[in-house]
């Protein structure tokens, strides 16, 4: 459904349909769930959202709760037998190094842009508003390095070339492991098959603080990092613990990896109830000083199963059930300093750093200070070449904004012209929130 709409033939020859999924996406599981009792067939479910809400969805058949390693076989086991039962839970969390490689040959692989995948599970870190550790535990469970080479492998043989997402909460969870033994194994394949693909991430921020860490990700092939921010408050961040970004220069630590050759994107939340007037403009500040492009803002919502969740509860702030999306200026309980406050301060921020002319002073800063260490082959230089011809017609010539596109563009040329490349990539993703957030400028 990426990249397919579900069609009635999609589902008609099938005994059964299975379907997992997370918070963003329960409108999408409504729509699947009515499909498929329209045409009476039943439905397996497991994932996220269901493990934390299965008790709201009565017309599923059955469901594979947590992880599957464990479930999924006792399900086959009984379905085998002409006896499933409805619901499959466990307490207990699985070995990685037991589990399969996904069957990528399953994929339309070239109708993706990129390819994910999994090496570890679980978070060392407890941060109030996430609920990552309810769902998989504290201690990071990692694959072994011939597992995850495999799955390289297979990507490979398909003939894939370009970026792969490794789709872990945190890579460096298990920092020794990764650092001793994944990321070198990575790195000597890449080195042997020329670079054929590129990895993007998502870590703490502490990667910062392990300059031989960083090295090793950008010699394995890494050119991206999302990191979890928040704020620059630090009374925000005591608030929420999310101790793994107190008493530093995120500023400096941010800049550090660049420098490294990753591109650093990040997410960031207001609503605290640390939070003053002043926290929107600081948050605007940080984010233009710190050349982080695609910075993701949000307001603090209250997932099931989290400290915070169970924080408003017994405050009684709650106020409706989450939807998964902390961009749509909601908030599903009552915020210490007032929605109405809270969303004026939240649409400043977006305003102030998507706009064109900051946005585009953003990209300069982080062209200045990134670092790339090495050239990757693109998928199909084709497709490359017609995205760059669109950008210069739809954000060159027509949009309004294209004065900025091309002081841009001639000042790469002239300041880092070994950047074109990722300039023109990022003209494109600015017309791309522009036109999420709806500014015209």
């Amino acid at each position: 459904m990426n990249i397919t709409s579900l069609q009635d033939n999609d589902i008609h020859w099938a005994d059964y349909v299975f379907i997992s999924a997370m918070y963003i996406q329960k409108e999408s599981v409504d729509k699947v769930l009515a499909k498929c009792v329209k045409l009476h067939t039943k439905v397996v479910a497991g994932g996220p959202l269901f493990t934390q809400e299965y008790s709201c969805y009565p017309q599923i058949e059955h469901f594979i709760l947590n992880e599957a390693e464990i479930t999924m076989p006792l399900f086959l086991s009984d379905l085998q037998k002409n006896n499933p039962l409805r619901l499959y839970q466990t307490e207990k969390y699985a070995d990685m190094k037991s589990t399969p490689a996904p069957d990528f040959h399953l994929l339309s692989i070239n109708e993706y842009a990129s390819m994910n995948i999994q090496i570890s599970r679980g978070c060392p870190f407890s941060c109030d508003f996430c609920e990552i550790t309810s769902l998989l535990g504290h201690q990071v469970r990692i694959k072994t390095p011939r597992q995850v080479i495999q799955e390289l492998e297979m990507l490979y043989s398909l003939n894939w070339r370009g970026p792969i997402s490794i789709v872990d909460d945190n890579l460096i969870g298990n920092r020794k492991e990764v650092k001793n033994s994944i990321l070198p194994a990575i790195a000597e394949w890449m080195r042997a098959h020329r670079y054929p693909f590129s990895f993007s991430a998502q870590t703490s921020i502490n990667l910062a603080d392990d300059r031989e860490l960083l090295i090793l990700m950008a010699e394995a092939g890494f050119t991206s990092t999302f990191i979890g921010i928040e704020s620059p408050d630090e009374r925000s961040l005591e608030e929420c613990h999310k101790v793994q970004n107190r008493n530093r220069d995120m500023l400096q630590s941010v800049q550090r990896i660049q420098k490294a050759g990753l591109h650093v994107s990040a997410g960031f939340i207001v609503g605290f109830d640390s939070d003053s007037p002043s926290v929107f403009q600081r948050q605007v500040d940080f984010i233009q000083k710190s050349g982080i492009v695609s910075a993701m803002v949000g307001l603090l919502n209250a997932p099931k199963h989290t400290k915070l969740y169970n924080q408003m509860k017994a405050q009684d702030r709650l106020t409706f059930e989450l939807n998964g999306n902390n961009t749509d200026m909601t908030t599903n309980f009552v915020p210490k300093m007032g929605l109405k406050n809270l969303q004026e301060g939240y649409h400043h921020i977006i305003y102030s750093i998507y706009s064109t002319k900051p946005y585009y002073k953003r990209v300069r800063k982080l062209i200045l200070g990134y670092n790339r260490k090495i050239e990757h082959r693109s998928k199909i230089s084709f497709s490359l070449f017609r995205a760059f011809l669109k950008s210069i017609l739809i954000i060159g010539l027509l949009n309004k904004g294209r004065r900025e596109y091309w002081k841009l563009v001639i000042w790469t040329l002239f300041n880092r012209p070994a950047a074109i490349y990722d300039a023109i990539t990022y003209t494109v993703y600015g017309y791309h929130f522009r036109k999420v957030y709806g500014i015209q400028d």
